[in-house]
């Protein structure tokens, strides 16, 4: 995952509305939700759902797929997977440094 990657990501988590339903996909798993049962789990209105969901589809964090007439919202835990990996893996890396530079 390259930075601006990241930062797009990280922008679409930057609510506290949009992580809640971000949240609530991860637990609902692979199957996902559709609109209805997202707004019915957070008590959103309709128009504010479809605007966070706007952002989390923009920052790839959540998948869309259309199922005849519904719309079924999955979290993208391959995506979600890479920026912690994004955000760790330079987990320590100047600590270990520090050690060596005191010996």
């Amino acid at each position: 995952m390259h930075w601006i990657e990241a930062a797009s990501a990280f922008s679409a988590l930057a609510s506290e509305a949009r992580l809640e339903v971000l949240r609530t996909l991860v637990r609902a798993g692979p199957t996902g939700l559709t609109v209805g049962e997202i707004q019915a789990r957070t008590n959103m209105a309709p128009s504010t759902l479809a605007h966070h969901l706007k952002f989390l589809v923009a920052g790839e964090v959540v998948k869309q797929i259309r199922e005849g007439r519904s719309t079924l919202n999955q979290a993208s835990f391959e995506r979600l997977e890479a920026i912690a990996e994004f955000i760790l893996s330079e987990c320590c890396a100047d600590e270990v440094q520090e050690v060596a530079d005191h010996d």
